[in-house]
């Protein structure tokens, strides 16, 4: 049994305030979490209007199958969010 983890730095610069930012936190997170049946938070920099960290984790059978989630996640990110992804590390554990 392997952990499959992700964090995606999301630049999102129309943003003018936490409340608009909270939303769309809120919608990528519920989104990953339900396609995707990950663990999935808001990690750091929640003070930061346009600056977006999210953290992702799942427990997988083995590497491979690691490998094609977090695959499938990072796709699935950049269709769904007009953030622009800053960056993305991937681990497995």
């Amino acid at each position: 049994m392997k952990i499959a983890a992700m964090t995606f730095r999301l630049r999102a610069s129309w943003v003018r305030s936490l409340k608009e930012k909270r939303m769309i936190v809120s919608s990528l997170v519920s989104k990953l979490q339900n396609r995707f049946h990950v663990s999935a938070a808001e990690i750091d920099d929640q003070d930061t209007h346009q600056i977006i960290i999210i953290g992702l984790a799942a427990v997988v059978p083995h590497n491979a199958f690691a490998d094609s989630l977090m695959e499938s996640i990072s796709l699935f990110v950049e269709e769904n969010c007009d953030a622009e992804i800053l960056e993305e590390i991937r681990e497995i554990r």
